[in-house]
């Protein structure tokens, strides 16, 4: 299943923190949620752990799949926890997963789509139009229905 949150934004072109972009971003889209509070020890959003996820593994290491079970053990988590925030980034078609060897068994991984994540993006742009265009048949058809009343 697709899902991401669209709100009015501004781009951010003219900021150069990146921690201040990525942290405005990931709560426009949804990834985090507006006014997050973390449940663990973490004191601030850049301390929990799904940025740190997305930041500190998918994005310093944007071609490297990473396994669940590594992820939760670099981020001090559980696996649930790990899968809760990886799927939410997969629902957005942002991540893809991958066979990666772990502890010498092939086990699946998860990375950036294309290593890149430009080229995710797209594919959630993609996503976005035709959900659009989904909306904008459903309307039209309402709107028909509603004038054969």
């Amino acid at each position: 299943m697709f899902e991401l949150q669209v709100v009015s934004n501004t781009p951010m072109t003219g900021v150069s923190d990146v921690n201040v972009v990525a942290e405005t971003w990931l709560v426009q889209i949804g990834y985090l949620p507006k006014g997050y509070d973390p449940k663990t020890g973490a004191v601030t959003i850049r301390e929990s752990v799904p940025y740190r996820l997305f930041m500190d593994y998918f994005m310093a290491h944007p071609s490297k799949a990473w396994t669940v079970e590594e992820l939760a053990a670099l981020l001090d988590t559980t696996k649930p926890t790990i899968y809760r925030h990886i799927n939410k980034l997969k629902s957005m078609d942002l991540l893809e997963a991958m066979d990666v060897e772990f502890d010498g068994q092939a086990r699946k991984g998860y990375r950036i789509r294309f290593g890149d994540l430009v080229k995710a993006w797209s594919f959630t742009e993609t996503n976005v139009n035709m959900a659009l265009e989904n909306y904008r048949k459903t309307v039209a058809h309402f709107q028909e229905l509603m004038s054969q009343k």
